[in-house]
């Protein structure tokens, strides 16, 4: 099962980052995960949300440049190693990992990482043939 990820051009000014924040906030949306990547002029910041249509919707009306993306999520056990093995199942299925970021959470499961890869649906199958869990946004994302 894959996730849609919000990706929002944000230029690199100050205040642009927050405009976003605060604007979801205001309409009751939860980020349950970030990550920004930047250049001098601007950032492409992707979010996990928890709905993600009404957020594309706000985002746009308010006049950002916002996309959704399909993603992956996976459960791993916030030890040592843990990550490098999911990372071998994938490199040794050939698929290329376009960008990832990883957050380690207090819930019992210990942490997620959020992939995005060149072919979603050869990632899933070699992932649960390997007995990786993958979640979804109604799990504890």
């Amino acid at each position: 099962m894959t996730i849609d990820q919000l990706s929002i051009f944000v230029e690199n000014k100050p205040g642009h980052l927050m405009e976003i924040t605060e604007t979801l906030g205001n309409a009751g949306i939860d980020l349950r995960a970030l990550s920004i990547g930047d250049t001098a002029e601007f950032g492409v910041l992707r979010l996990i949300v928890n709905d993600p249509g009404k957020a594309l919707d706000i985002l746009h009306d308010a006049g950002f440049v916002v996309s959704i993306t399909q993603v992956l999520a996976v459960s791993l056990n916030d030890t040592p190693g843990s990550l490098g093995k999911i990372l071998r199942v994938i490199a040794n299925a050939g698929i290329n990992i376009e960008y990832m970021y990883a957050f380690v959470t207090q819930k019992s499961v210990g942490a997620y990482a959020v992939f995005r890869v060149e072919d979603n649906d050869a990632a899933l199958a070699d992932l649960r043939r390997h007995g990786v869990d993958t979640v979804s946004l109604n799990d504890t994302l």
